[in-house]
Parts: structure tokens; sequence; C-alpha cells
């Protein structure tokens, strides 16, 4: 069976461009006839120069100064005309080519399972949705455009170089082939392999930058420095480590490419003494050896050209292949007979996942169930699969093995939307929109009123929030130094899925980030949005949990102890060691005896 060939960058990139494609393709020729429009004026300033030395010492027989000089300023209003068409052509498809490929990305993670972006890390998902598609202008704008030229600019100044005198023509040549020694020597297949190693040490750094400014509260509280987070700063180490390895590898040969594109000037003078063998030298000899020398900085100029579009171009194959990374995770399967949950009990069966093929299951045969309008917690350690369970029950992905019901329906076979409808999942670190507080409440439910806006905020203890803002529930967060406390912002979280009434709800750990006044006001807004919903909690501050009709106790992605709080504290096991310490905590006061 014949192996698939792989597309060029170029034809991914066009599969993007729609109509525009037909824009790209015009601002190729145009490039290429701007690559010899560009010679025309240096043959006219050289014509020039030649009748001034055939004249001397009679200038009054050089007449046609004027018209050449003319001819030099029309070809050049024509190469800037004819290149700005090109430009304005290829920045026109290259924006849309850009646009079209971040809108087709993001289409394909809406698709996506929530917990893909746990696993890929925000990070390295915001890197590659913003910058890898935004290189490709680069490339469509500039670079397409560009090599065109360079590769007609070139073929022309052979033929012109060889025309006039062939030895000084192969005098101009040599330094050219030799710097292209030293260009394939630094853009060889090796580059392509370092390229790659260059994107992955950005891609890591920019993804321990997200989780060390997520945990800068954690670093200021505690007075610690940044040796404190070892993986961000080692992550910078190894991209200095990288780059200055990389960088002296391609030092030699930098320093010979640049030389050698420079030294064509070097190369005719030294064929010019030779001709001249320290006489008189000879008119034609001086005509031509003025002429090339005019044509030297075009070859220096190309050849730069030529380096940088290589490069260029293995940068936009490393960023398809990064999108393709995102392209090739494929949503969750969806069941074509899909089935409605009859009512809100939820089970997990027999549950194992893992987030990596090799890595140790998060959860392993987990087994536990929430009935109708019960309050379930789920504590444990750092690290006992309690976010993991939360995320099976809302489908951020799905258990290698056993299953997860709703209603007694696999959540497999529920409609995506429907699945959405039955859970809501207010997080540990609500992120509202930079939009008004109307529009982030309707993204629960796009059709709701001002009244049920009102009311959702009413029942999530919102009041004292919407009266001390400018323009009420309209008012634009982020702007105008509008801002939320972390609280706050919980609050408003709560308000959203109050007001999309899911038979189902999941807190994980909705109070972490609230002042002791803020916690108060949320503990009201949970027995709001407790009412009539199956809820389970996962928690920290284990005060919150206490009334919970059953506590499962995760211990390494396994039930270690499951009961009512009074139950678990009897049993002397986990929970009460867990009990102790944090009821310690909190009664600890500054200038205690240790």
């Amino acid at each position: 069976m014949k192996e698939q060939k792989k597309p060029s960058a170029f034809s991914v990139l066009m599969s993007y461009a729609g109509g525009h494609k037909i824009l790209t393709y015009l601002s190729l020729i145009l490039s290429a006839a701007t690559g010899v429009l560009a010679l025309m004026p240096f043959v006219y300033l050289w014509k020039i120069i030649k009748e001034v030395i055939e004249a001397a010492p009679d200038f009054s027989k050089a007449t046609n100064i004027t018209h050449n000089g003319w001819m030099a300023v029309i070809f050049s209003l024509i190469y800037m005309l004819v290149y700005f068409g090109a430009l304005m052509c290829s920045h026109m498809a290259a924006f849309r080519v850009a646009g079209n490929m971040k809108k087709d990305l993001l289409h394909h993670i809406a698709k996506l399972p929530v917990g893909f972006a746990d696993e890929m890390g925000t990070g390295r998902v915001r890197r590659i949705v913003t910058e890898a598609t935004s290189s490709t202008e680069t490339l469509l704008a500039h670079n397409l455009p560009d090599m065109a030229q360079a590769i007609v600019t070139p073929l022309t100044m052979v033929v012109m170089l060889f025309l006039y005198d062939w030895r000084f023509g192969l005098a101009c040549i040599v330094p050219i082939i030799l710097a292209f020694l030293m260009m394939f020597r630094m853009m060889g297949p090796k580059m392509a392999e370092d390229m790659r190693k260059y994107q992955d040490a950005l891609e890591n750094m920019s993804n321990e930058a997200v989780e060390y400014v997520r945990g800068i509260p954690v670093v200021k509280t505690f007075g610690q420095t940044v040796h404190s987070f070892h993986r961000f700063k080692k992550s910078i180490d190894d991209y200095g480590t990288f780059c200055l390895k990389y960088t002296f590898e391609c030092r030699s040969s930098m320093i010979l490419f640049t030389m050698f594109i420079n030294s064509a000037f070097a190369f005719l003078i030294g064929l010019t003494l030779f001709f001249t063998n320290g006489g008189a030298m000879a008119q034609d000899i001086l005509v031509n050896f003025l002429f090339y020398v005019i044509f030297t900085p075009i070859i220096t100029t190309t050849m730069m050209r030529v380096m940088f579009m290589s490069e260029n171009s293995m940068k936009i194959e490393d960023a398809i292949a990064r999108v393709n990374s995102i392209k090739d995770i494929q949503p969750l399967d969806e069941a074509e007979d899909k089935k409605m949950p009859s009512g809100a009990f939820v089970e997990i069966r027999n549950a194992t996942y893992r987030y990596k093929e090799d890595a140790n299951p998060a959860v392993r045969n987990l087994s536990l169930s929430a009935d109708k309008d019960q309050i379930v917690a789920l504590v444990g350690p750092s690290g006992s699969g309690k976010t993991t369970a939360a995320g099976l029950i809302s489908r951020f992905f799905d258990p290698q093995e056993g299953t997860v019901l709703i209603g007694g329906v696999d959540v497999r076979d529920i409609g995506k939307d429907d699945l959405m409808n039955t859970v809501s999942y207010v997080f540990q670190d609500s992120r509202l929109l930079k939009r008004s507080i109307a529009d982030n409440l309707r993204i629960a439910k796009p059709d709701a009123t001002d009244a049920e806006l009102t009311d959702a905020l009413h029942a999530a203890q919102c009041d004292d929030i919407i009266e001390r803002l400018p323009q009420g529930i309209n008012t634009v967060l982020g702007s105008e130094g509008t801002y939320l406390s972390g609280g706050e912002q919980q609050r408003i979280a709560i308000a959203r899925a109050i007001l999309k009434k899911a038979p189902v709800v999941i807190l994980d750990e909705a109070t972490a980030f609230a002042d002791p006044e803020n916690e108060v006001l949320v503990q009201k807004a949970f027995t709001e949005l407790t009412k009539h919903s199956t809820v389970i909690m996962i928690a920290h501050r284990l005060s919150t949990i206490r009334n919970a009709d059953k506590i499962y106790v995760l211990d390494q992605g396994k039930v270690a102890e499951v009961g009512k709080h009074d139950e678990l504290i009897g049993k002397n096991g986990l929970y009460s060691r867990m009990w102790k310490e944090y009821h310690s905590a909190v009664s600890w006061k500054v200038g205690e005896a240790v």
C-alpha cells in the first residue's frame, strides 16, 4: 500500500483561503514581475556611467543621459506600483487565511471535551491558537511574494552577469555558491528539528508561566521566590540553554555566510587587478567593472531574503504541525440513538481513568452514587481523584473502564446539549467574561429576561454587588475600573448556575477564593442553588460539608471511606485525621507557641 503523500505547507494554507486564493497567485505573478523591474533602474544607471566614460573628455557627446535617467525613474516607479499591488493582494489573502485557520481551530476546540485543555496545558493551547495561526500571515503576506522575486531576480541577474563579461560574472557567482553552501549548512534537516525543539521550549515556558501566574497569590502570601516554582524556572533555564547552544552551533556558518555574500566586490577588485597586471586599466574593463560593482549589493539583498525565507518556511511547517496536533484530537463519540436521563440520580460504576496512556490511573475502579436532591461531598488528599470524578460526571472525558450514569442513562448516550442542560458545573476559579453581568448570566440561558436575571442574582446573594455598580446588571466587568473580588465572582457564577436550573450541580470548591464575609454569602447562595438538585461538592474546607447527606473520602483514586460526618469521625480513619488537621489549622493563631 502506497504511503499517502503529505500535503505541502502552501497547499494546507490555500485550503483556508477560500475565494481569496486567486489573490495569492496574483501576488506571486506581480512579485515575479518586480524581480525583473527591480534590475532595470540599475541597467539605465550603468548606461549613464558607460556613456560618461566613453564620452570623456568631450561630455557634450553624452546625449542620452537625460533619457536614461528618466527611464531609471520610470522603471523605479513602475516597480513600486507593481510591488505595492503584489503586497495588497498577498495581505488580503494572508489575513483571510489566518482568520479562517483560527476560526476553524476554535470551532474544533469547541467540540472537544473540557478535559483536553487540562491534559495539553492551557498555556500551550493559547499559544497555538494565537501565535501559530498568526505566524502564517508573515509567510503569505511577505515571504511568498519575496520568494517569487528572489527566484526571478537571481535568474535574471545570472543572465545579465554573463551577458556583459562572463569573467566578471563568474567572479560574482563564486561567492554566491560559497554563501549557499554555508546557508545549507545552517538550514539543513537539523534546523527543522532544532526549530521544533525551539517551539517546544517556548510552548513549555508559556504553559508553565500560566501556572506560575495562577500561583502568585501563594508565592506572595508565603514570601516564596520563583525557585519555589521549579518547573517554571527549569523551563526558562532550558530555553536559555537551548538558544545559547543553537547560536554557538550556527556562529561559524553565519559568519562565513555573511562574509561571502558581501565579498563579491572583493572578487571583482581581485579580477580587475589581475586583468590590468599593474598597468593602466582599459576602458572596456573599467566599464564592465563598474557595471558589476553596481549589481553586487543586489546579490547581498537577494541572498539574505533567500536565507530568511528558508527559516520562515520551516516555522510555518512547524506551526501547521502544532495546529494539527489539536485538530487530530477527536471529539468524544456521540451515540446515534440519544437518550434523555430520567431523573437526577448520579452513579459512577467501577470507573478507571488515566490522563495519559503510560500514567498511573487518576481514579481506579471508582464507584459512588448520589440520589436525587442529595448533597454528596467528595473529600480527600491532593491528587486523590476528586476533580477527576467530577469531570467524569460532566463528561469532560470518558473513563477507559467502567460507566458513568445520570438518571439511569450512560452519559455517552446523552446528547451533548442535553448533558450540558442536565449538569451545571461551578468551577473553583470562576472566570467571568469581560462583558456585562447580564451577558455573563445569559451564557446559561440566552433567552432569559431581565426579571429572571434579577431573581437569580437575588437568590445568589448578589444584591449588594448590583446596587453598587454604576449600571447594575448592564455594567461591563473589567472596564473603567469595574472589578469584582474572587468571592463576588463566585456569587455571580452561582447566580448563573441558579438561572440554568440544572438537575445536577457540581461545586468544585467554590468557596476557595472567598474571604470570610463572602464565604457566608456564598454558603447562603449554595442553599438556593441546591434546592431541588442533586449536588456533588468537592471540598477542602471541611466545615462546608458537615451537613452533607453522604461524604466520600477518596485516596489514591479509590473510595477509602463513605458515610455522614459524625459516622466518619467515629471511624477514626482518614476523614477523622483530616478533620483534626483542618480544625487545628483554622483554630491556629499568630503568636501561639508551637
